[in-house]
């Protein structure tokens, strides 16, 4: 269990990591016309940028306080909160009709919501 609660972790942080940099360093412009980035045309750019650092902060979270052993309960705690970015991922998606994009949410949100479960619960780096 631990070693799957490690790999779900790693692939949450992969995701977040490619979001956040993409997010933080792709022009407005671009994200726009990719598809599923039609929400950006509604929002300020800074906006975008600041959800790319929190998205790059995420990926941080989930691996870098268990590997050092300094507040590993930040992994638990980092995954609630990627559960509830990605609440917001799938209702701004849904509302562009984008109900794949949404789909691909859910799954993020089942795996954060996994490894949440997991790390404050049964298997705490505790």
């Amino acid at each position: 269990m631990n070693l799957a609660l490690w790999i779900a972790a790693g692939v949450l942080a992969v995701v977040a990591l490619a979001g956040g940099i993409t997010k933080t360093f792709v022009p407005k412009a671009k994200l726009a016309a990719a598809s599923g980035g039609e929400w950006t045309d509604r929002v300020d750019a800074g906006f975008i940028k600041a959800l790319g650092v929190v998205e790059i902060l995420a990926a941080v979270g989930l691996i870098l306080p268990a590997v050092l052993d300094i507040a590993p309960v930040m992994v638990p705690v980092t995954a609630a909160c990627w559960v509830v970015l990605m609440i917001g991922a799938m209702i701004t998606h849904l509302r562009d009709g984008g109900w794949k994009f949404a789909i691909v949410n859910l799954v993020y949100l089942g795996i954060a919501v996994f490894v949440a479960w997991g790390r404050f619960g049964p298997h705490s780096f505790s």
